[in-house]
């Protein structure tokens, strides 16, 4: 029994010692006490993106002691490729201290701090690290060294803007929003959430935007990757309730994304709508009214909406072949709910065409943002002679034809008996 054992451990010693000693192996098994993990600008805590010309940037490279002793007196010196010095100074060599014992078997970091040149390109570069150690209960230094490669990852920059900031109460309001990227670097997998509405308030929690009773058709919007110098868009749907009129809607986002280390990150943003009061203007009863001697064109104006419409004006427009004279009248404001009567009398260029005109009346108008809206309404009126006016016409017209004719015939008369009188006594 015990030679059979015997040969099974002298087996397995000989496979382990060909197989470490064998060309075929794809992997390097070299031992020692340090190993070296990871090498990003940033700090142990948290990656940075940096991009040519940043300075003092922290340089982080991560080793684990794999050693069966603890190990202390951790300094580290870094060699790296030109465009890239201390941020002690040109030709100062980078150092790094690690003040802390680092465990058997546990990660440790040391922290340098560079500048990087305006030169240098977004993209992989070789590096050397020395690492210079003490281990516990033994005298003397050891120092292993570690090539590896890092990343310089240019920055991301991400902003947020409504593209038309101005929203109507109200009224469904189709809203686009850009996100742009103006930095260097890349972002991917970006999602854009909605906070605070009120699916996702809890009956706790305080709120810290004023959205939780406008309707929003969405809340989440997956955009993807927005590379560097350019933009995404998403739209939705927004309706905004009559109490946030002439008020700023805050549409608090959190957007979530992978940077160009490849890190999870969320960051906050605000969008901001100025709602304005809905203005909606009719025109009715557009008519020609008689009044005394003159002809007028009447109608209202009714604003159905929840706010003044400010410096109104009404104008009548002649259209096609009418011979109406254009003429307008100053309003003031048309008040919701409330209906704005105009009349404007009838006046011609040139002389008055009896019949049908064709007209158009304007209303124009201003919101509280100052922006002109203009309302039209066509129409057709049937224009004729005022009664006062056109009886009196023909009576006159007749008076005159019949005194002129009495006098022709009372003359023709004194005429002819004038030559009789004038032949008797010849």
């Amino acid at each position: 029994m015990k030679i059979i054992l015997a040969l099974i451990l002298l087996s397995q010693i000989s496979v382990l010692s060909a197989f470490a000693q064998s060309a075929d192996t794809p992997f390097e098994r070299d031992f020692g006490d340090v190993k070296f993990l990871d090498a990003y600008f940033g700090t142990e805590d948290e990656k940075m993106e940096v991009e040519p010309g940043d300075r003092n940037v922290p340089f982080t490279v991560v080793l684990a002691n794999v050693g069966t002793q603890d190990i202390s007196g951790i300094r580290g010196q870094l060699s790296l490729p030109i465009g890239f010095t201390s941020a002690a100074g040109v030709g100062s060599l980078i150092y790094a201290d690690n003040d802390s014992n680092a465990l058997a078997g546990k990660n440790f970091a040391l922290t340098f701090f560079v500048n990087v040149g305006q030169d240098v390109q977004i993209r992989q570069y070789p590096a050397t690290i020395k690492v210079d150690f003490s281990r516990l209960r033994e005298s003397g230094t050891r120092n292993s060294f570690f090539d590896f490669e890092f990343k310089v990852t240019g920055f991301s920059l991400l902003n947020m803007r409504a593209i038309d900031p101005f929203l109507v109460s109200l009224k469904n309001n189709e809203v686009v929003v850009e996100l742009s990227n103006a930095g260097t670097a890349p972002l991917s997998g970006v999602e854009v959430i909605l906070q605070n509405t009120a699916s996702t308030i809890s009956s706790t929690s305080q709120s810290i935007s004023n959205v939780e009773n406008v309707v929003f058709d969405q809340n989440n919007w997956k955009v993807g990757s927005i590379e560097s110098k350019s933009s995404k868009l998403i739209t939705f749907n927004v309706y905004v309730p009559d109490n946030l009129k002439n008020a700023v809607l805050h549409a608090p986002m959190d957007i979530t994304f992978f940077d160009a280390h490849g890190e999870r990150k969320t960051v906050s943003r605000s969008v901001d709508f100025y709602v304005s009061g809905l203005i909606e203007t009719s025109i009715y009863n557009v008519q020609l009214k008689q009044l005394g001697d003159r002809q007028l064109v009447i109608g209202e104006i009714l604003n159905e909406g929840n706010t003044d419409g400010l410096f109104a004006f009404v104008t009548l427009e002649p259209r096609e072949d009418s011979n109406i004279k254009q003429q307008t009248q100053y309003l003031d404001e048309l008040e919701p709910d409330s209906p704005v009567p105009f009349n404007i009398p009838i006046e011609f260029d040139g002389e008055p065409r009896v019949g049908e005109h064709d007209i158009r009346i304007i209303i124009k108008y201003k919101d509280s943002l100052r922006n002109e809206h203009i309302v039209t309404h066509n129409a057709t009126i049937d224009y004729q002679y005022p009664p006062s006016i056109k009886p009196d016409f023909d009576i006159l017209q007749l008076s005159i034809i019949t005194a002129a004719i009495g006098i022709g015939i009372f003359a023709a008369i004194k005429l002819k008996k004038r030559k009789q009188i004038a032949k008797q006594t010849s």
